[in-house]
């Protein structure tokens, strides 16, 4: 089975986070701060990592360049989830090493579809998904981004 960390602050963003990925067949952990998800990766890398960016103790940025340097770290698909939309946090989460980007609030259909995008979640959850709703994938543009970056002196 796959696995998942779900890292937050809040309570209740893991757990709706928890019974959406659970529906795509993860194994789900979870902490509430980038310090203590760094503990759970040292003990076992997750396949995917659903992160908050603003948290006390470590911020998902500090942790996600931390689990990038980390001996495996580039292996686990990092989706970022966060309610700074400004294209320079986009911008900085995606050259620290985020596979994808989505934003608070979030629903079922947007972590289905940014999980499909970058592997974690099989064609066969997502045609399942797709049959049972009317489902519009909306990808993230990465070269938007990228120009974005050059824009605003970050690449």
């Amino acid at each position: 089975m796959k696995t998942c960390l779900v890292v937050d602050d809040s309570s209740v963003i893991r757990k709706v986070a928890r019974r959406i990925l659970e529906g795509l067949d993860f194994q789900i952990s979870e902490a509430e701060d980038g310090e203590k998800a760094l503990d759970a990766c040292k003990r076992g890398l997750p396949d995917a990592v659903l992160l908050d960016w603003n948290m006390p103790v470590m911020d998902g940025y500090e942790f996600l360049r931390n689990l990038r340097m980390m001996p495996g770290g580039d292996r686990p698909k990092v989706v970022f989830c966060t309610t700074e939309n400004d294209v320079a946090h986009i911008a900085r989460a995606l050259h620290a090493g985020a596979n994808e980007y989505i934003m608070k609030p979030f629903d079922k259909d947007i972590v289905t579809a940014k999980f499909h995008e970058v592997g974690p979640v099989s064609y066969t959850h997502l045609d399942v998904y797709k049959r049972q709703n009317e489902y519009i994938m909306k990808p993230f543009d990465k070269d938007i981004v990228t120009a974005k970056f050059h824009e605003v002196g970050l690449l």
